[in-house]
């Protein structure tokens, strides 16, 4: 990483942001890799049940969707990205189950969420919150599309682990866990929860590294 010049690391952070083209594809395959563990976590933490209809914020090339699925019976999923190279390599990598009609994938603007009020059981996402341009007007969005007594859950990295990141530049809003406990205590959502976990990944130069992150639980 340290070899890399100015411009290849703020390619990496626009990619990080909205993954486009073959390099964007990689990065794409290289995020699910690492992010794995961080969605594996917030998909447990939703409690997702039988009948749920789930929404999942920046879902990436949605190669975990079937851990989603086998969460409960007739799931019903939705996908919402603002990448047209993620969504293409999520329809790609989910035909099978685009066929039985019960998953759907999105683009939008990052802003407006183009679904009715009181939609989702349940919402999730990780690792987007930094990119989130209006931060509170978005929570407001979430929670408009969600039913009463939903479930958002929130997984992102700590500042203290993503601010020393030679990647992590002006795109970035980072957050520790007070920093997301006032945003949401802004918002109209109570705050339920935050676990802070610790996993191994390895980096973008393929070297070992030790990641903090949080996993927080809104309620609607």
């Amino acid at each position: 990483m340290e070899n890399l010049s100015p411009e290849q690391l703020i390619e990496i952070e626009n990619q990080l942001s909205c993954p486009n083209g073959q390099f964007g594809i990689d990065i794409g395959q290289n995020m699910y890799s690492t992010n794995l563990g961080m969605i594996t976590s917030s998909i447990n933490a939703l409690a997702i049940a039988s009948g749920n209809k789930v929404l999942e914020i920046g879902h990436g090339n949605c190669h975990h969707l079937p851990i989603i699925l086998e969460q409960a019976e007739n799931i019903q999923f939705y996908g919402l990205e603002i990448s047209e190279t993620m969504k293409t390599e999520a329809e790609l990598k989910n035909k099978e189950h685009l066929k039985q009609q019960s998953v759907e994938f999105t683009r939008y603007d990052g802003i407006s969420i183009p679904f009715p009020e009181n939609s989702f059981d349940k919402v999730m996402t990780a690792n987007t919150i930094y990119f989130w341009k209006k931060p509170l007007q978005f929570l407001a969005e979430i929670h408009r599309v969600m039913k009463p007594n939903g479930t958002f859950v929130i997984a992102f990295a700590q500042k203290d682990f993503m601010k020393d990141l030679p990647f992590v530049k002006e795109k970035f809003q980072l957050y520790n866990n007070q920093d997301l406990s006032d945003l949401v205590s802004k918002s109209s959502f109570k705050l339920i929860s935050i676990h802070n976990k610790t996993e191994n990944v390895i980096g973008t130069a393929n070297e070992l590294i030790n990641r903090n992150y949080a996993v927080a639980v809104l309620e609607k």
